[in-house]
């Protein structure tokens, strides 16, 4: 039976020894930028829409700049926009992934001895 091997890495960032900016907050900022809305983004992710309000909220606070603008509803309904800070994390972010996993790639030879 052939074994199905993959080499793989995560990547975050850390703020006093926890957590603060990886892979899911990315992504939910990503689709934040792509919807205009938490909620949608949400959505997307099928996460709840307090736990993506508290990732928001928290990368926010601990950030030294916000990352997401928040417009409170009314006629035409609230919305969420990435802010200059953010898009540009999230670039680098996804620059730095990239290099990451090409990386990986020129290594896969390592799964071969397993």
């Amino acid at each position: 039976m052939q074994n199905s091997k993959s080499l793989r890495l995560r990547c975050w960032i850390e703020v006093n020894g926890k957590k603060f900016f990886g892979p899911g907050p990315a992504q939910l900022l990503r689709l934040i930028d792509e919807c205009g809305s938490i909620t949608e983004a949400a959505k997307q992710m099928n996460l709840s829409y307090k736990k993506a309000w508290d990732l928001v909220n928290n990368i926010n606070a601990q950030a030294q700049k916000p990352f997401v603008t928040l417009k409170k509803g009314g006629e035409k309904g609230g919305g969420a926009t990435l802010t200059p800070t953010g898009k540009k994390v999230i670039g680098e972010y996804e620059v730095l992934t990239q290099k990451l996993n090409k990386v990986l790639q020129s290594h896969k030879t390592i799964l071969k001895s397993i």
